[in-house]
């Protein structure tokens, strides 16, 4: 692979930009938050129980509502997921974690949008992605994909 001068300054420059994002306040928010999640002995023993219970939520899933656990595991996951987003440290790191990652997503946008209008950048939820494409491609009619 052949690397040119053009794409050097490139990669110069996205470096440069991710110090300019890892020094904002968002992700020093992120940080500590992250540390205080790490720190947090009950939270972390929470996430633990938490992993354990999501396997047997997944076995449980291989064979849907005929395994004889379906609903009391289902149950289960549900009041333990609710527990857990309810916890301070837990739904601290998790808001700081979104701010980040809308942040990243914003960008992105930015720098796809500069380049071209038509490329699509994911942001790992199709329900509020704006896209110019509101059928899809295979919705019959003309798409705006291009």
């Amino acid at each position: 692979m052949v690397t040119t001068t053009t794409e050097v300054d490139i990669l110069q420059e996205a470096f440069d930009f991710s110090e300019v994002i890892t020094s904002s306040e968002i992700f020093h928010k992120y940080i500590l938050a992250k540390h205080a999640l790490e720190k947090d002995e009950e939270a972390q023993g929470m996430i633990k129980e938490f992993n354990v219970l999501k396997e047997k939520y997944d076995e449980v899933q291989r064979f849907g509502k005929y395994h004889p656990d379906f609903t009391t595991v289902s149950k289960e996951v549900r009041e333990r997921k609710r527990f857990m987003d309810t916890y301070t440290t837990i739904a601290n790191f998790k808001k700081a974690e979104n701010e980040l990652n809308d942040l990243l997503v914003e960008v992105s946008g930015i720098i796809a949008n500069a380049v071209s209008p038509h490329i699509k950048v994911p942001t790992g939820n199709p329900f509020f992605d704006q896209s110019s494409c509101s059928g899809g491609c295979g919705s019959g009619g003309s798409c705006g994909c291009g």
